[in-house]
Formats: C-alpha cells, sequence, structure tokens
C-alpha cells in the first residue's frame, strides 16, 4: 500500500473516533464553544434539574391537599350545625381540644400530686407539649384566636400527612389504581375525620410519616429532617418514644439477625441507627427533663392520667381473651365501636403475619422497611390497648386509626411486589374497597355530625 493512502486511512480511522464527541461539543454553525457556553449549559441543566425536582414534589403534595381539602368539604359543608362558615369551622373543636386551649394559653400548671379528677385549671398536665406548643406559635406568631391556631396547626399536619403517604407511593412506584385504593381505605375509617379536627392525631403520623420517609433516605439533609420529625413525633404522643427504634428495628432485618451474634461489629455498623433513635426520643426526653425540673417529677404526665383519667396500664390486656368483643357495635355507642376496633385490629395483624409468613405469597423486598413499619403499628396498638383496658377501651377507636394508616401504607408496599393481577381479579378488589370505603365513610359521617354537635365520640 502506499504511504500516501495508508495515511488518508489512518487520518479517516482517527477522524471516525473523533465523530462523536465533537458533533456533542461543536455547535451546528462549526464555531468553538466558548467557556460560557459551557456555563451556560450547566445553568441550564441545573435548572431542568430544579424543575424536574419540584414537579416530582408538586403531585404528591398538590394530593394531599386536596384530601385535606375534601375532608375539611365534608365535615364543615355537608354534617356540621347550621350557621356562618366561622361557627361551622368551630366546631372541629371539641373535648380535648380544650385542653389543648387552656395549655396554649395558660401553659402547663398542676399541683403535685396531680388532683383525682379532670379540672383543667387545676391539673393540665397529661397531654403532650409538640401540638399545643406548634399551636401557640400560631397563636402568637399570627396573633389570631387559640381555637383558631389549634385547627390550623391540625390541618397543617394532615396535609403534611397525606403528601408524605403519596411521597412514599412515589418513592415505591405504587400504581395509580393502588394508591387510589389505599388512599380511600385510610380516609373512610370511621376515625379519619380527626385528621382535621383539634387533636394530635394528624401532627404524630405526619410527624411518624417524615420519620419513616428521611431515616430510609440518603443525605446529610435526610438525616436533619429525619431527626427534626423524630424529635416533634415523641413530643406528641408518649408512644413516639418507641416508634423511634424504627431504624433500629429496619437494620436488624436488613442483617437478617446475624449480627446480633457478635454484638461489637453489629454496634459499630448501626452507629448511625442508633444515633438516629436515640436523637427522635429528644422531644420526649426534653418535656420528661422540663418536668423534673420545673415539679420534681419527671413522670408527672403519667401520674396526672393515672389521677384524672384513672389509666392503670394493663400491659397483658393484649393477651387476655376478654379484653377482645366480638360483636356489632351500636351506632349510638362509642364505647362499643371502640372495643370493636381493638379486636378488628388484632385481626389486621394476623392477616399481616399470614401474608408476610405464608410461602405461597410472601415476598422480601423492602422487608425491612415494612417491618419498621409493623413494629411501629403494633407498638401503637399494643401500649394503646394496655393503656384503656381499664377504662373500657374508651378512644381506642380514635388510636387505631394511626394503627390503620401504617398497615395501608405497609400494605401497598407489598401488594406493588406482584404482577397485574387478571381482570376479574382487579374488579373484584376495586369493588370490595369501594364497599368497606362507603360504609367507612358512612359511619364516618354519623361520628362527625355527633362529634360537631359536642357529643363523645372516641
Amino acid at each position: 500500500m502506499r504511504p500516501e493512502i495508508a495515511s488518508i486511512e489512518n487520518s479517516a480511522r482517527s477522524c471516525s473516533l473523533c465523530a462523536i464527541p465533537v458533533s456533542l461539543a461543536l455547535p451546528i454553525d462549526g464555531t468553538l464553544p466558548t467557556e460560557n457556553a459551557f456555563t451556560n449549559k450547566g445553568a441550564a441543566r441545573s435548572d431542568y434539574d430544579v424543575m424536574t425536582r419540584s414537579l416530582w414534589l408538586l403531585r404528591p403534595l398538590l394530593a394531599g391537599l386536596v384530601i385535606t381539602l375534601l375532608q375539611l368539604a365534608m365535615a364543615m359543608g355537608l354534617l356540621a350545625p347550621e350557621g356562618s362558615f366561622s361557627e361551622r369551622y368551630a366546631t372541629l373543636v371539641q373535648h380535648d381540644s380544650y385542653w389543648f386551649m387552656n395549655i396554649v394559653d395558660r401553659g402547663y400548671h398542676t399541683i403535685v400530686p396531680p388532683i383525682d379528677h379532670k379540672v383543667m385549671e387545676v391539673s393540665n398536665v397529661a397531654f403532650f407539649p409538640a401540638y399545643p406548643a406548634i399551636a401557640a406559635a400560631f397563636r402568637y406568631g399570627l396573633n389570631i384566636s387559640t381555637r383558631t391556631a389549634l385547627l390550623i396547626t391540625a390541618q397543617l399536619a394532615a396535609w403534611g400527612f397525606w403528601s408524605y403517604f403519596f411521597l412514599f407511593c412515589k418513592r415505591w412506584n405504587i400504581s395509580p389504581a393502588l394508591q387510589i385504593c389505599g388512599a380511600l381505605l385510610i380516609a373512610a375509617h370511621p376515625a379519619a375525620f380527626f385528621l382535621i379536627a383539634g387533636y394530635s392525631e394528624s401532627l404524630f403520623l405526619m410527624a411518624l410519616l417524615g420519620f419513616i420517609y428521611w431515616s430510609i433516605a440518603e443525605g446529610r439533609s435526610a438525616k436533619f429532617w429525619a431527626a427534626a420529625h423524630g424529635i416533634v413525633m415523641s413530643a406528641t404522643r408518649i408512644v413516639g418514644i418507641v416508634c423511634a427504634a424504627f431504624p433500629l428495628v429496619r437494620s436488624v432485618f436488613q442483617t437478617r439477625w446475624r449480627g446480633l451474634l457478635e454484638s461489637k461489629p453489629w454496634f459499630r455498623k448501626e452507629k448511625p441507627a442508633i444515633v438516629m433513635t436515640l436523637v427522635a426520643s429528644f422531644g420526649a426526653v426534653g418535656f420528661f427533663t422540663y418536668s423534673q425540673l420545673r415539679w420534681g417529677h419527671w413522670d408527672i404526665y403519667m401520674l396526672t392520667q393515672a389521677a384524672g383519667w384513672g389509666i392503670v396500664p394493663d400491659y397483658l390486656a393484649v393477651f387476655k381473651p376478654s379484653s377482645y368483643r366480638w360483636f356489632v357495635p351500636a351506632l349510638n355507642d362509642p364505647t362499643e365501636a371502640s372495643q370493636m376496633s381493638m379486636t378488628l385490629g388484632a385481626v389486621l395483624f394476623v392477616g399481616i403475619a399470614i401474608c408476610e409468613l405464608l410461602p405461597a405469597i410472601r415476598r422480601h423486598a423492602d422487608l425491612p422497611i415494612r417491618a419498621g413499619i409493623y413494629f411501629c403499628a403494633f407498638v401503637i396498638y399494643y401500649l394503646s390497648v394496655s393503656g384503656v383496658a381499664c377504662v373500657d377501651m374508651e378512644s381506642m377507636l380514635r388510636y387505631e386509626f394511626c394503627v390503620h394508616a401504617l398497615i395501608v401504607l405497609a400494605l401497598l408496599n407489598f401488594l406493588r411486589q406482584f404482577r397485574t393481577p387478571p381482570v376479574l381479579v382487579r374488579a373484584f378488589g376495586m369493588a370490595a374497597v369501594a364497599l368497606l370505603s362507603a360504609a367507612g365513610l358512612c359511619v364516618q359521617g354519623w361520628y362527625v355530625w355527633n362529634f360537631t354537635r359536642g357529643n363523645w365520640v372516641a
């Protein structure tokens, strides 16, 4: 081969190797890119990432807002007593809400030992501080009434709860049909309206879901948000102290118990989970420390509950057959409804055990996350039953709602692992969800009607 031909072939070969990067680097008119051009490309890419991230967050936030507004519309527009908008809105403050109002307006006060019956002007240290503290920030920061501040706090937290629910669905790639079914099952629970009432359910659930959501995310900012949510969680309900162990439970199931055989390596490896658990419990620890410094009793909350409410925990109540009631509760008897909700809660946990342990249907994917969620749900159920067993399960319907929401979330994670079922199976499932939701919404409507008129529900 002649030298000039070989030179031409080598040149062509080198050009073919460089063709792709050159074509990507050069603009269409063939001019060389300047430094500003590359800078502008980086800026455009950054703007695109920010826009994509914003759109990724927008849908769950909008979905959560829509459900919260629908709950408010149902309670105020359809079921609250007749009156002006402000009068209807005010009916969402009832019963325990007045105790929170007293704490916001007067702070914590009690005699030692606490009074032996319910008098909020004498002893009001029977509620954890996060909900009234946040409401107080709205009350004095916006110069609004205490009643309105309590409702705004609860309803913003309800929006946060629903937003985290849909963020989980987004992260797990849950199908739209399953998302709708899950949201319906939660919203149709007879006690779901407490999310928008002047109670602490929505704040606790929002903080708990946020704690779980950020605990399983990566990055320093995720750890910060997990810690912040965990502190609010444990400062809202006493059960939040135990729920703070979610990272540890998840970690144990990730290592499949092998790491527990060697304590030192496991402790070092799981140090972040241990630290997160400890930090998340600071909300309750801070409240106990404040109680010790002010009244000389770190457990003044428990003493007030025992003296005023007659709460004497029975930690064996879950294991006693007499605790379970098998009957259809009367609509006008909220105690029977709470007793039945305790029984249905136990049935739900048996169903979970069957789904997770039966070889034919069990799935190991995401099991550590589900195990952590199950742990939180069972802890809430167990401690709630133990606390209210001495008062005939009063208020268990409301406490069981938190358990119900967690189980539905874990169930969505479990179901997403299966292939799309046949049309008939899907139709049957959707019909069952529709019937259950319709029945639940009817019962909830009756409870909202009574609640907004000052009657005791749960």
